[in-house]
């Protein structure tokens, strides 16, 4: 009997640690399960979209950071993961540095008053607006790993202007022309020893090569074929004179090589900047001025490379490496790209001037800028399309005059025109002026 009892309590003790250990698994593994979601949950929630990240990182925090590179503020490659292994700061931090900035500087936060001072106290403009989404976007944008720049492919070799390539050589031409010579002085000769050899054997008496009249010698003596000769070299020369010496300062097309390649093309036409911007005392003076480098450096204090398929079209079509010339700028206004600061060690650039008038004539920026509204095409060309800037226009005295005979001036809405418009307009009869009615032929305009 006692055996039975002992037998039952150790079955029910076996049942009992069964079922334990079954409910004991049961919430080992709930809690595990509870566990790997929150987890889950956790790390979809800071994911993000680099894409979206890249748009509002290029709208809200390019002008002051950039990837790989320290600027006005610090290089964000990798961020997240450099604070959180550095400084121990999660992304709740970031959130709240970036939406305040100065409220984390002003809690006394360590890691936030020491970035603020290496960066002499500039303050990070406050992002309230952005979301946690909108963030973590941007950090995914800034977690990705730096690309590989491409390997540029061959350039091309140097080129030969063949019948392939659109155009044949000249030196076929001309080659071809000789050999066409040739054979026309091999013709006339076999044709001229045939009909002396017909001659002959008809008993055709040939005058003698003797007894004909040397051609300079009757030259000579016909007195009215030498003065017409002599009046037609003589004036000739005297056309061929006039036109080099009116040649003379003209110097359309002058297209010199500048100590740093500054691309007309890409600053006024693809980004489409305004002419007066660099060159900003045409509107208030004489001269349009040569921009210094200060205003080179507004832009490029943190454009400091050009785009990828910019650089290779520069390399391919023009043989400008435009980083290269950036860096040039740099050692001339004497900035370290590293440190991004000054250094106080700046060099002269030695600009060649292109467009140079003779010291007799008057030309006035600002006139025609400011007051007559002349575009600066008008008289430089197309310096959007200009990969290097040349002198389109003669700026000849008859190109002037020229200017002055077929151009309006613009009077609309301009109160500097108003008085002398309305009483010119009654003088001559008509409702538009030009400028030589306005007093543009002078020759007080230009030369006093």
């Amino acid at each position: 009997m006692k055996k039975s009892y002992q037998s039952l309590e150790v079955n029910i003790t076996n049942n009992m640690k069964q079922v334990i250990h079954r409910r004991l698994s049961n919430c080992i593994l709930h809690l595990s399960l509870i566990v790997l979601l929150a987890f889950t949950t956790s790390i979809s929630a800071q994911e993000g979209d680099s894409a979206k990240g890249k748009s509002l990182f290029n709208a809200n925090c390019a002008a002051c950071h950039q990837l790989d590179k320290k600027m006005t503020g610090p290089a964000l490659r990798n961020v997240e993961a450099r604070l959180s292994e550095e400084e121990g700061l999660d992304r709740e931090w970031i959130y709240a540095w970036i939406r305040n900035s100065a409220g984390v500087i002003k809690s006394g936060d360590a890691y936030a008053n020491k970035i603020y001072n290496e960066y002499g106290g500039a303050a990070m403009t406050a992002f309230p607006q952005l979301s946690d989404d909108d963030i973590n976007n941007i950090l995914a944008y800034t977690a990705e790993e730096k690309k590989a720049p491409p390997i540029p492919g061959p350039g091309p070799g140097p080129t030969t202007q063949t019948a392939d390539s659109g155009g044949i050589s000249n030196e076929i031409i001309l080659g071809a022309l000789a050999i066409l010579f040739i054979l026309l002085a091999a013709g006339l000769y076999l044709v001229n020893k045939t009909l002396r050899r017909f001659a002959h054997a008809q008993d055709i008496d040939l005058p003698e090569s003797s007894s004909r009249t040397p051609l300079w010698k009757a030259f000579v003596q016909n007195q009215f074929l030498m003065i017409v000769v002599a009046i037609f070299f003589l004036l000739s020369s005297a056309y061929f004179v006039y036109g080099y010496l009116s040649q003379i300062g003209v110097d359309q097309g002058y297209e010199p090589v500048q100590p740093i390649h500054y691309s007309h093309r890409i600053h006024a036409g693809d980004n489409g900047i305004d002419c007066k911007y660099c060159h900003s005392s045409a509107r208030v003076s004489k001269h349009s001025g040569i921009p210094s480098l200060n205003v080179c450096m507004n832009c490029h204090k943190s454009i400091y490379q050009v785009a990828e398929e910019t650089q290779q079209e520069g390399l391919r079509e023009y043989g400008v490496d435009y980083n290269a010339e950036i860096k040039k700028l740099y050692a001339a206004a004497g900035w370290d790209d590293e440190n991004q600061k000054y250094t106080g060690d700046s060099k002269p650039v030695k600009w060649i001037r292109i467009h140079n008038l003779p010291d007799f004539a008057y030309f006035n920026h600002s006139q025609h800028v400011t007051v007559a509204g002349v575009e600066c095409q008008t008289c430089h060309g197309p310096v959007e399309e200009m990969e290097v800037m040349y002198q389109h226009a003669p700026l000849t005295m008859g190109w002037c005059i020229n200017c002055h005979r077929e151009t309006n001036v613009a009077v609309k809405d301009n109160a500097y025109y108003e008085k002398i418009h309305e009483e010119l307009s009654k003088k001559y009869g008509v409702e538009n002026l030009t400028a030589a009615q306005m007093g543009g032929l002078e020759c007080g305009k230009c030369h006093y």
